[in-house]
């Protein structure tokens, strides 16, 4: 809806599923257009009514603990990312006629909203390195000078970038599985699918599901369709989408780049996708030392980050000084502390199995710390690909039992330590086990591959919990 049709949302009966951070400024921003606006909520606890008060006193109608029925007269649904698409709520819209958006939906389709010239968009998806990849790009985007912003999925309000007052030249934008869902019209100037493995699959049904949402971040892009070299699902979505007239598939590798593609040359990372005479020239960009940590999956981050940055014109010193300037966010491949010649490192973000496997294929020799929440994963795989660097294993969390199997199985040799307890004190113990497992050389690593919320409240809690036992070591 451009600038002209402004005027349709005046008296248009819209709901709202869900509170929070997308759906309180999209009931808000909706009101502020003249919409006659209802939201919907499944919880009905002390915070959602506090928010349904500040809504109701601006003029929306607020409906708790009741996210299943819908509103009679709705002519549109927004929702939050979260909501699965078999709620009755969105069974009773289909059979009605009525159309779904989620927040981005609502975000794009308002971009040029009062004659506003809209900031380009380029998008990041994937399994895992989501936020880290968003991050580093705008990180070279401002080294090149451009006005922009990481936001989308990330936690900024997507709403909030477009349609607040600051100006964007471009935008780096995180979009989850479920945000690409509820986002049919969007349009990318360049996309990136980073990696695919089985996750949220409770959500989308099917992995054949969760891929194809992944893969509707590549239709109708401009320029570039950015996709994993070393993982062939990435490169199936880009032949799958319909892209604009001229847009280029162009691939990132951890090894040397084919023409069309970034990747590593001793140490260099370099583009032979964006210059000229790509057969024969290649350009550097920086060095894997640049990249912080320069992990193999974090350097492959930095290679989708730098694609699109390039899709988008920026020039190569822009690429280095951007990677220079870029701080990893905690709970990332932390690196907390050296305590008798072993590392102790936090990656408690590392929260599925294929997260966990990008982290212990970082380090020669491991005593990992893992366990907390499944959410219907299965470690086989995993543990059987990275036996070979495993000097000991910890579990803890409701589910250890799962990879406890699983070591049994695929490194039967691996003495492993079963934690039996999941209070605060559990962590600690954890740590104390994993340092009398350990010897000079060793990394300590705290890879969960699981979800924290059985002894946590969420990952950076467990990452603060592991931070404070290791330091508690070497006091």
């Amino acid at each position: 809806m451009g600038s002209q049709e402004v005027t349709d949302w005046q008296g248009k009966h819209v709901t709202v599923a869900g509170l929070g951070v997308s759906g309180i400024p999209a009931a808000k921003v909706l009101h502020g257009l003249g919409a006659v606006v209802t939201v919907v909520n499944d919880g009905d606890d002390e915070r959602a009514r506090a928010q349904a008060a500040d809504l109701e006193a601006l003029g929306v109608t607020v409906r708790l603990g009741d996210g299943a029925t819908l509103p009679e007269g709705t002519e549109l649904i927004v929702t939050a990312p979260g909501w699965k698409p078999d709620k009755p709520l969105f069974t009773a819209a289909a059979a009605a006629g009525v159309p779904i958006w989620g927040d981005v939906e609502l975000a794009w389709r308002l971009r040029e909203l009062g004659g506003r010239k809209p900031a380009p968009w380029l998008a990041v998806t994937g399994t895992n390195g989501k936020t880290t990849t968003v991050q580093m790009l705008a990180s070279i985007l401002k080294a090149a000078g451009l006005r922009t912003a990481a936001v989308g999925n990330i936690g900024v309000s997507l709403l909030d970038a477009v349609l607040g007052e600051e100006e964007y030249d471009v935008l780096a934008v995180e979009l989850s599985s479920y945000q690409l869902h509820w986002a049919p019209s969007l349009r990318a100037h360049s996309g990136a699918v980073l990696n695919l493995a089985p996750d949220h699959l409770d959500w989308h049904g099917s992995m054949e599901a969760y891929a194809a949402d992944k893969g509707r971040i590549y239709e109708g892009n401009r320029v570039a369709c950015v996709y994993n070299v070393a993982d062939k699902a990435t490169e199936d979505l880009v032949r799958a989408a319909d892209v604009e007239e001229g847009c280029r598939a162009v691939g990132f590798t951890l090894g040397a780049p084919a023409p069309s593609q970034l990747g590593v040359v001793d140490g260099i990372l370099v583009d032979r996708a964006f210059v000229e005479n790509r057969q024969k020239n290649a350009q550097e960009l920086a060095e894997v030392s640049d990249v912080t940590p320069p992990a193999p999956h974090n350097v492959a981050n930095a290679l989708a980050a730098a694609a699109l940055a390039r899709a988008f014109g920026v020039p190569p010193k822009a690429v280095r000084d951007g990677l220079r300037a870029f701080t990893p966010d905690a709970h990332r491949i932390a690196h907390v502390a050296d305590v008798d010649q072993v590392a102790y490192v936090d990656d408690s973000k590392a929260t599925n199995t294929h997260a966990a496997e990008a982290s212990l294929a970082a380090y020669e020799s491991i005593v990992w710390i893992a366990g907390g929440l499944a959410k219907g994963a299965t470690f086989d795989e995993l543990v059987a690909r990275s036996a070979k660097r495993l000097r000991g294993v910890v579990l803890i969390g409701a589910d250890r039992a799962l990879i406890r199997e699983a070591l049994a199985r695929h490194a039967p040799e691996v003495p492993v330590v079963d934690l039996d307890r999941t209070d605060t004190g559990a962590m600690l113990a954890a740590v104390q086990e994993a340092r009398r497992l350990a010897e000079p050389g060793d990394t300590v690593l705290l890879a969960p591959a699981c979800a924290s919320m059985d002894m946590f409240a969420n990952y950076n809690k467990r990452g603060d919990a592991f931070a404070e036992a290791v330091r508690g070591l070497g006091a």
